[in-house]
């Protein structure tokens, strides 16, 4: 069961790693769109300072579709930042559960351990424990066939005992009768 826990812990670590790499792959991905986000932006001033002087000359409708989609980038980076936080607070909570799982993992080995080693103590006094057994059951056989001998010969000594007896009488009326 232990070892059970151990494998679903590995794999829930496994997939966690997973994640935590698909999140910072994500993270380098929208990184990489932030500087693009942040040279657009650049390329937009530039445009606006140009849009500016042409308005000068009298391009005011240029510098109106300037400022909208300067307007327009800084939404999209604002956007793009929200998502990088967002990644990055995934990230701690991913290593944060990877911690956790590792926690969790080695706690079950080492319970895992203790129970391995009570299983081989007891598995030492069960042993110990049939060998008293067994000399115990040989000791009692060994008394239960000196007490048969002991009953046979007490029977067989009864036996000779009371023939001596009847004989011992039968010699007594002899000698008392004649």
């Amino acid at each position: 069961m232990s070892e059970d826990k151990a494998k679903k812990s590995m794999i829930d670590a496994a997939h966690l790693a997973d994640e935590l790499r698909n999140e910072q792959d994500h993270a380098m991905l929208l990184e990489k769109e932030n500087k693009l986000l942040e040279a657009q932006i650049k390329d937009a001033q530039n445009r606006c300072d140009e849009a500016e002087q042409n308005a000068l000359k009298g391009g005011k409708k240029a510098i109106s579709t300037m400022e909208t989609r300067i307007r327009e980038l800084e939404s999209e980076l604002n956007s793009e930042n929200r998502r990088f936080a967002d990644a990055q607070k995934n990230l701690r909570k991913s290593e944060r559960q990877i911690k956790e799982q590792t926690y969790t993992q080695e706690e079950d080995r080492k319970n895992h351990e203790r129970m391995q080693t009570m299983i081989d103590n007891l598995q030492q006094k069960i042993k110990s424990y049939k060998k008293q057994i067994e000399e115990a059951e040989a000791i009692a056989a060994l008394n239960l066939s000196k007490y048969k001998q002991v009953h046979s010969n007490l029977a067989i000594r009864s036996e000779e005992a009371e023939a001596k007896e009847h004989a011992l009488a039968r010699a007594r009326s002899r000698s008392a009768a004649p």
